[in-house]
């Protein structure tokens, strides 16, 4: 036998034991589960499945039901798709301890929220009280395939720090809405006035640029932010920072300064649109 056939029942020998391993694990789960639960919950469970037994007859039916329960769930799930804008890829959990007072389980959760990719990694520490089922989460870990952003990632941070998931999924919701608002507003605008609006970062920035054609060096830049506050709550906050030549300064400086202040109360008053279709009007009676 020569080295070769060695490497290979050495392989081999490691991949049993692997096997061997993993089986002894879930074996243990399976028996720490089983020890969980009193017998009265276990003879409860069994004599469950003795009537389903006795009850074959009407298996026809039955599965007539689970079909109808299955388009319903399914039906809500696409709802609650497409009403929150989550869609989960994977999720995992195993067993990291278990005690008379609860189960800690860990999980591993992915998926993407609209456009935004997301993993999750956390403890759940369950405990049953009477009727009732106390969850509290710990460990919690989250990675987000978004681009830098320092508001994003103060929340995670703030979020980990106090393992709140449901604050998580609350915000990340409301966050890709507004982020996929401005993507379509800035889209809508550059659309229909493509000699005045530019985006030099693309729709996936966070500002457009003005320029009238008419008037050489003068522009305005809207810079739209989302902002996180303590608890999770998105706002957008937009800001005019104008570009104007010397020469048009000094003609017009109380014009050109009073912008800003206009565009916040146009905004104020009318919205992120109309604040924009306003600005775009004026600036195009510049000449």
């Amino acid at each position: 036998m020569d080295e070769s056939d060695f490497q290979a029942n050495d392989d081999e020998i490691q991949a049993l034991e692997e096997e061997i391993r993993l089986l002894r694990e879930e074996y243990e789960d399976i028996r720490q589960e089983c020890t969980f639960f009193t017998e009265e919950e276990i003879q409860e469970s069994i004599k469950s499945c003795q009537g389903e037994t006795q009850g074959e007859t009407k298996g026809r039916e039955s599965l007539s039901d689970l079909k109808a329960q299955l388009e319903s769930l399914e039906t809500e799930l696409s709802f609650l798709t497409a009403f929150t804008g989550f869609h989960f890829t994977s999720h995992s959990k195993k067993t990291v301890e278990r005690t008379k007072t609860g189960i800690v389980q860990k999980h591993k959760l992915s998926g993407k929220c609209h456009f935004l990719p997301f993993q999750l990694e956390f403890q759940l520490l369950e405990m049953p009280n009477n009727e009732k089922v106390t969850a509290v989460v710990s460990d919690l870990s989250i990675k987000l395939e978004s681009r830098e952003d320092s508001n994003m990632s103060k929340f995670v941070s703030r979020t980990e720090e106090h393992a709140d998931l449901l604050t998580f999924f609350r915000s990340l919701s409301t966050y890709t809405e507004w982020f996929e608002y401005r993507r379509y507003t800035f889209l809508h605008f550059k659309a229909k006035y493509p000699d005045v609006v530019s985006l030099p970062e693309g729709v996936l920035g966070d500002f457009i640029i003005l320029r009238n054609p008419k008037v050489s060096g003068f522009e305005l830049m809207i810079v739209w932010k989302i902002h996180f506050d303590e608890e999770g709550t998105t706002t957008p906050v937009l800001d005019l920072l104008p570009k104007v030549p010397e020469q048009v300064m000094e003609q017009r400086m109380g014009t050109e300064e009073s912008i800003p202040g206009s565009f916040r109360s146009v905004l104020r008053l009318f919205g992120i649109e109309a604040a924009i279709e306003t600005l775009i009007s004026v600036l195009g009676s510049e000449k």
